[in-house]
């Protein structure tokens, strides 16, 4: 804002590095986020200066939100350089864009203790790993361990470049020149603003916002906590976003989501199976560690069968007004929402595939969306014009399925086997997607469920007695 960038009317110029050898700078991020135009802005930029600058991309497959890294090396002469490449612990500069990059062995090879300086983003991003593996996690903690082994503590920085750069600038796009300009100001690039600034307009891209995403990042190395507070004057993290603080939490937001999404009537079911499991639990085996796993398990796995989300949901949640506050809290001006959807009354199949192909729809939607959501209470009736296809008959039959699932677990429940009891309770947890990514992955849920039902079975009191 106009009073934020006021607050800052003068930046110091930071000393700049001293050039008395090769300097090696690192850049990591993952590919479509402009990691390798930093590595171009910045050679130029030694360029104009008459200095000698190489760059070697490092890309390989990396599709976009694949692994990317950047070698630049800058000397006082072109003579200077003889490799293009940074060398094992010859790094003076990691600029680490992306964390989960930045801590990979590649990276960490070239950073050393005595001469390396590491600017991290701490906003952590899910590289290509995460669309292979549904089940992938970030262990953010241990990746930065690992930055801090490889360099030492003295020598690292975590910066929330990318959530900060998304605030200010609108763009998570943006985070990497914003750390670029945050290692500027940290005096860690052997480089004159003026140069780097001339270097970002003869790139000729988005020259103004490029210039104001680097100069974002001079002030949040000048006075990040002022930044971090502009960024976000009154950031609240809303209730219904913070994670279920007990049981008795996550049951009561489930009921309220499913009296929306359908009726009270229908939330009342869940939560009678629910509060019978816990009474069960309690009676049968008491708590563990002061918490009732299966009770939490089915509190979970029940809800998500539950809210299967089919049309009537799809449009509930669009015509949400929360949906518009969104929207409009993101892009400024004009803009036009399109809608990719594969509605199956409306739907032709791939012809190579067979499989369900979406089509493209414009702003009317909403409207149709708005009319779809006041039709709820025709869910699962015989009036239910989506409701007749198999996917949504599958899902309809899962709930019932699940409790009795459910009521024979209570019915053999014992400390011995509640173990493997929350691992049947929580097999939904597998069953993603829609369509026939949806079927496939409930063809594998059902087999993993067998196999557990057949050892659960296999526990009980009197066959183990026999």
């Amino acid at each position: 804002s106009p009073q934020g960038e006021a607050e800052f009317a003068f930046l110091a110029q930071p000393g700049q590095s001293a050039l008395d050898h090769p300097f090696g700078i690192l850049v990591t991020g993952i590919g479509g986020m402009g990691v390798l135009t930093i590595g171009q802005i910045v050679a130029m930029a030694a360029h104009l200066e008459g200095k000698g600058a190489t760059v070697l991309d490092m890309s390989g497959l990396a599709q976009k939100f694949g692994p990317v890294m950047s070698h630049v090396r800058i000397a006082s002469s072109p003579g200077e350089l003889h490799s293009v490449r940074v060398g094992t612990g010859a790094a003076d500069l990691v600029l680490g864009c992306d964390l989960v990059v930045t801590s990979g062995s590649e990276a960490l090879s070239k950073m050393n203790e005595m001469r390396t300086k590491v600017l991290v983003n701490a906003t952590v991003s899910p590289t290509a790993d995460f669309v292979k593996n549904p089940d992938w996690q970030l262990p953010g903690t241990r990746l930065q361990a690992d930055i801090v082994d490889a360099a030492g503590a003295k020598n690292v920085d975590f910066v929330p470049a990318g959530k900060l750069a998304t605030a200010l600038m609108g763009d998570a796009i943006a985070t990497n020149m914003f750390m670029l300009g945050y290692a500027f100001q940290q005096g860690r690039v052997p480089l004159a603003e003026e140069s780097l600034v001339r270097a970002i307009e003869l790139n000729g891209v988005a020259v103004e916002f490029n210039r104001k995403a680097f100069l974002w990042g001079r002030r949040a190395a000048a006075d990040l906590a002022r930044v971090e507070r502009l960024a976000a004057p009154a950031e609240i993290i809303p209730i219904s976003q913070a994670f279920s603080r007990n049981l008795d939490e996550l049951i009561a937001r489930r009921v309220d989501f499913l009296t929306g999404y359908q009726d009270r009537a229908y939330a009342e079911r869940y939560r009678k199976l629910v509060e019978r499991v816990r009474s069960a639990e309690a009676q049968k085996v008491g708590a563990s560690e002061g918490k009732f796993p299966l009770s939490e398990a089915v509190a979970r796995y029940h809800f998500k069968l539950m809210a299967y989300k089919d049309e009537y949901e799809v449009a509930r949640l669009y015509s949400d007004p929360g949906f518009a506050r969104k929207i409009e809290g993101m892009f400024e001006g004009g803009y036009k929402l399109k809608f990719h959807l594969a509605p199956p009354i409306f739907n032709k199949p791939d012809p190579r595939t067979g499989e369900a192909r979406k089509s493209e729809f414009g702003p009317w939607m909403m409207t149709a969306f708005r009319i779809l959501a006041k039709l709820k209470g025709l869910r699962g009736t015989p009036f239910d014009a989506f409701g007749m296809s198999a996917e949504r008959k599958a899902e309809r039959r899962l709930i019932g399925e699940y409790e009795a699932t459910v009521a024979e677990l209570l019915e053999h429940l014992d400390g011995e086997n509640r173990k493997l009891a929350v691992e049947i309770a929580s097999v939904p947890e597998h069953i993603r997607g829609f369509g026939h990514v949806k079927r496939r992955h409930l063809d594998e849920a059902k087999k993993k469920e067998a196999g557990l039902l057949a050892a659960f079975r296999a526990s009980r009191p009197s066959v183990r007695a026999a």
